[in-house]
């Protein structure tokens, strides 16, 4: 699909279209949709801006690219004055008191935020139903689930609710639901664009990433949040991806892992659409390298280990004395006990638990040592890989979207729907899904920072498949 950005941007300054109208539209259409994808819109700011983009247009003013495009927000970052609710009963009425730098940024480039998005409540699960807003409907199927955490911010993508959404990866949370509903997700090389007023997850795989439409939106919006931050130590200086970098390819190795495509877990149509997709690759003169890695259920535990005592850690905060809503009991640890057991989802309260029994005394040394060991042997791995190839490419998931209401009754097979997405966060390496290759479409994945190489390659699958 061609660029929803340039095209805006075009009729905006071509007075085709007032930018006031617009985000009417795209208001009206969040509020009368039936995918649970919203939690709450941000009229009056949304409308003021776009009065202003209107008012310098009207004055024969200049405009960006960015000024006036409409854009969603995964509730889980602060935007000052804003209810930001994490999709949790906790902090359902809590407002941000700042703005993530991310969101800045694309503020500073006159986009406008019309919505904040429902997502899984603090980031976990896979499928955005763990709510308190309802579960998100996938925009081609709304009896399937919209997948998670991101549910909300790729199904208003792909509805045209929005022109482009920001979401949260931390183990595959924008790049799992831009494949389930046929939209381009990217989760950048960890510390290109700050975390700095995300709420964290695992912060050591929390990333900041676009949804969007086409590859050129994606390049658009990674170039203005990307950037070193003083308020995020993990972030480094980024170079802007020109657009004509990514037009031509120049990429000669590709690899795929074998153990994920032998997988007895994998759709068999799935597996079938890779390895054709692998065979229209060689056909254009590419040559492909099957590759060995861990198996996918080890990087599933891994992730999980290491995520859910980081969780553990961060939630531990929210206990109703500074955030969110109190219940008060005989004392103050009764107080803090059911403030958390009444206000988190059963889902944040499994991840708690089972972060800190791997944190404990007794068990630290035996499984959490471990994973951080072997994250530090899958990143190795990758190393060696990126020697061999330029790209690899993998399913982004092994199955399709799920039923609503079937991952909630199987915790485990959701977890497990991660299998594909988890390894790429711990190697904190740049992945982009794309609409292309399976029903869930592919993922595309390079060496750490060269996430230009990603936008590349997706631009050579664009054309070939």
């Amino acid at each position: 699909m061609e660029s929803q950005i340039h095209k805006i941007h075009q009729q905006l300054v071509n007075k085709e279209i007032s930018c006031t109208q617009l985000v009417q539209e795209k208001l009206e259409a969040l509020k009368a949709n039936t995918n649970n994808t919203v939690n709450s819109t941000l009229d009056d700011t949304a409308i003021n801006l776009a009065k202003k983009i209107d008012h310098k247009i009207a004055n024969g003013e200049a405009i960006g690219l960015l000024e006036g495009i409409p854009f969603g927000i995964k509730d889980v970052f602060m935007l000052q004055g804003t209810t930001t609710t994490a999709s949790s009963e906790l902090l359902k009425n809590y407002k941000s008191a700042y703005t993530a730098t991310a969101i800045q940024k694309l503020l500073d480039a006159g986009a406008i935020p019309i919505v904040k998005e429902n997502c899984d409540s603090f980031g976990h699960g896979s499928s955005s139903e763990n709510t308190i807003f309802g579960a998100v409907k996938n925009a081609i199927n709304p009896d399937l689930v919209g997948g998670g955490s991101s549910g909300g911010s790729a199904v208003n993508v792909a509805k045209d609710y929005t022109v482009f959404s920001i979401g949260g990866d931390t183990g595959g949370s924008v790049r799992q639901p831009a494949g389930y509903n046929h939209v381009y997700g990217l989760k950048p090389t960890y510390g290109r664009i700050s975390r700095y007023g995300l709420m964290a997850y695992a912060s050591s795989t929390d990333c900041v990433g676009p949804i969007a439409k086409s590859v050129e939106d994606i390049r658009i919006v990674l170039n203005v949040m990307s950037g070193k931050d003083i308020k995020d130590q993990t972030t480094y200086v980024s170079e802007s991806i020109p657009k004509e970098s990514i037009l031509h390819s120049d990429i000669k190795t590709v690899g795929y892992f074998k153990n994920f495509v032998e997988s007895e877990a994998i759709d068999p149509k799935i597996k079938e659409d890779f390895l054709a997709t692998i065979e229209k690759i060689k056909a254009k003169g590419i040559e492909v390298k099957e590759l060995d890695f861990f198996k996918s259920d080890i990087l599933v535990s891994t992730y999980y280990t290491l995520a859910m005592a980081e969780t553990a850690s961060n939630l531990s905060r929210l206990d109703g004395s500074n955030y969110g809503n109190r219940i008060d009991d005989k004392n103050l640890k009764e107080s803090y006990a059911i403030t958390r057991s009444e206000n988190f989802s059963e889902e944040t309260k499994r991840r708690i638990v089972g972060g800190n029994q791997v944190l404990s005394q007794g068990f630290s040394d035996e499984i959490y040592l471990k994973g951080l060991a072997l994250r530090d042997a899958i990143a190795e791995n990758f190393e060696k890989d990126f020697e061999e190839v330029d790209i690899i490419i993998s399913p982004v998931t092994p199955n399709t979207p799920p039923k609503i209401g079937n991952s909630l009754k199987d915790p485990l097979a959701m977890y497990l729907s991660d299998a594909y997405t988890v390894g790429f966060s711990l190697g904190q390496l740049p992945t982009l899904t794309v609409p292309k290759g399976t029903e869930t479409g592919l993922q595309i994945t390079a060496a750490k920072t060269n996430d230009e190489l990603v936008l590349k390659f997706a631009n050579f699958l664009k054309d070939t498949l």
